[in-house]
Parts: C-alpha cells; sequence; structure tokens
C-alpha cells in the first residue's frame, strides 16, 4: 500500500473483540498510512444506546458509515492510502464504505466467539459483550466478489499482521469491482 500510484483502502472488520483496532494499528503502521479507529466516528447517541447493550438498527449506522466514507474518499482524493477499523457486518455496509472507491480492501477478521468474549471482558470499551450474540447473528462475510481476505484471530497480532500485509496487493494489482 505505498503511496505510489492509486491508493489503497483497508477495513479492518469483524465483531466486537475480534481485534480489528490491535491489528488495524500496527498495519497502518507497517505501512505508513493514516489510520482511523471508526469507533471514534460513532454519534454519541450510538455510543449510548450501546453502553446499554441495546444493539445499533441500521438507521443509527448509516450515517457512522456515511462518516467513515467520507473519511477515507478525503484521503483517497489527496492520494493517501488509509487503514479503517469497522465492524461492517453487512454487505450493505462494506458497499457504503468502498463507493467510490473501488480501491477498498476488507479484512475480515474472524475467530472462536470464547475468545472474543475474553477479550471483551478485559478492556475498556462501550460496547456490552452481551452484544457479541448480535453481532454475531447480524455478520454477513464477505462475498466472493468482494475484495479481501479473512484472517484467524488465534495467531499472535504480529502474526496476523504480517498475514495481512503479505496478502494485500500492490496499488497497481487492485482488482477493480
Amino acid at each position: 500500500m505505498s503511496e505510489v500510484g492509486s491508493p489503497l483502502h483497508l477495513v479492518v472488520m469483524g465483531v466486537a473483540g475480534s481485534g480489528k483496532s490491535a491489528i488495524g494499528r500496527p498495519l497502518a503502521q507497517r505501512l505508513g498510512v493514516s489510520f482511523a479507529e471508526g469507533d471514534e466516528y460513532h454519534p454519541q447517541a450510538n455510543v449510548d444506546k450501546m453502553s446499554t447493550g441495546t444493539p445499533l438498527v441500521d438507521e443509527d449506522r448509516w450515517p457512522w458509515l456515511r462518516d467513515l466514507a467520507a473519511w477515507t474518499r478525503e484521503h483517497d482524493q489527496a492520494g493517501r492510502s488509509t487503514v479503517l477499523t469497522c465492524s461492517a457486518l453487512k454487505r450493505s455496509y462494506r458497499d457504503v464504505l468502498r463507493e467510490g472507491l473501488p480501491a477498498t480492501w476488507f479484512l475480515h477478521l474472524h475467530g472462536d466467539k470464547g475468545l472474543m468474549l475474553q477479550r471483551m471482558a478485559v478492556r475498556e470499551h462501550f460496547m456490552a459483550p452481551t452484544m457479541l450474540e448480535s453481532q454475531l447473528d447480524t455478520l454477513e462475510p464477505l462475498g466472493d466478489d468482494e475484495q479481501g481476505f479473512v484472517l484467524d484471530i488465534v495467531d499472535p497480532i504480529e502474526v496476523i499482521v504480517d498475514k495481512a500485509l503479505a496478502r494485500l496487493p500492490r496499488p497497481q494489482q487492485a482488482r477493480r469491482i
């Protein structure tokens, strides 16, 4: 994901506790690109809802997803690649994130539910661990026509980052969808 040629944009996606931030930050650092923690873009109403264990509905998510897409688009227009963390649970959500940005790739972090619950229990975050089940129910796997790949969360962070870097295309290899 060098800054030479067309920028690439990577969305590190998955349910709560899958390690999106833990993987996204070092990926962006290793790539030398801009990073955004998607949770920081949630409006306070969304944070309040999730803090009480109430799952978001699509109407809650659309403005948030559009803000994330706008952040990525701004960087793209400036010729800069990005790494963004976002649950991106549904295909329709991913469609918003990649709208007008064909060089958007998705890294879906997937793994054992018990491991995710353990991680959620020890972290400081507004999302209640009880919401994991609703996220798993909502999750739609990447489609065959979506640019991206799935990595298991069982490996150490450094190994997952190395695997992701090995799978990412160079800008000239990005497949247009």
